[in-house]
């Protein structure tokens, strides 16, 4: 059995007095669900979550833990503005999201230079959480599996099968990102089980283990429906993680379907 994971994406939100108070939120209302869960801060705000984390610890409350959005393909030199894995590991993070849409779409990153940063993530003892899906565009030429498959299997030829027994997943419809349009739980069910049976024709224990996440509109009011589908393993959750309450209530949506 797989636990879920529910990953919340702050994005570009919050300054330190809201993003203490959500935190604090978060871990206070997820202490007694059983699934792992998990807060993505800012690169400024990472810090400050993981020192909040570590005292909720101390006190026997801890259920939450921190990662990164995002971290540079390079892990030092004359890189303006970068932030290397290591830096994110010294900081406190356990996770980085590597690929989401936001950075493919609107930086242009490739799936070379995601696959860059997946390596990052590794070498600096994290868990990489690797995003793929596809856009509008590409869903309506037929296209979602064979750009999926170009995503992962980027990371395949950078890290190798080995690279991969440590990941998580995140299916994000680049068409149901903020838009408030959501796959059906059969058709994010269609993608996820192919993503498994991929990752399984690769290593059937790493594809069995590997929790594949759906990203894409989550909410309260279709959370368990999606969490029902039997390859869905919790959800990476944007918009609504920033309302502890709505947070909350997908966390005990995925355990309730687990």
């Amino acid at each position: 059995m797989r636990t879920p994971l529910v990953a919340g994406n702050w994005k570009l939100n919050g300054q330190r007095a809201s993003v203490g108070e959500l935190a604090a939120a978060v871990i206070s209302g997820t202490s007694e669900i059983p699934v792992d869960t998990l807060i993505c801060p800012s690169f400024l705000h990472l810090e400050a979550v993981a020192n909040q984390l570590r005292q909720a610890a101390g006190e026997g409350t801890l259920s939450v833990s921190v990662g990164a959005q995002n971290c540079s393909d390079q892990a030092e030199g004359a890189f303006t503005g970068e932030v290397s894995a290591a830096m994110l590991a010294e900081a406190g993070a356990e996770f980085v999201i590597v690929g989401h849409s936001e950075r493919r779409q609107l930086y242009s990153e490739s799936s070379a230079q995601v696959a860059e940063r997946y390596a990052q993530v590794l070498d600096a003892g994290l868990q990489p959480i690797l995003c793929a899906g596809e856009t509008l565009e590409e869903r309506a030429a037929s296209a979602t599996l064979d750009v999926i498959g170009a995503q992962i299997d980027a990371v395949l030829a950078r890290c190798g099968a080995a690279g991969l027994a440590k990941a998580v997943i995140a299916y994000e419809p680049v068409w149901a990102i903020g838009t408030g349009e959501t796959a059906t739980p059969e058709q994010a069910q269609d993608v996820h089980q192919w993503i498994r049976d991929r990752m399984k024709g690769v290593d059937s224990e790493i594809g069995n283990k590997m929790r594949i996440l759906y990203g894409g509109s989550v909410k309260p009011g279709n959370a368990a429906e999606l969490f029902a589908q039997s390859d869905i393993d919790g959800g990476l959750i944007g918009g609504a993680a920033l309302n502890a309450d709505d947070f909350i209530a997908i966390c005990r949506a995925a355990a309730i379907q687990h």
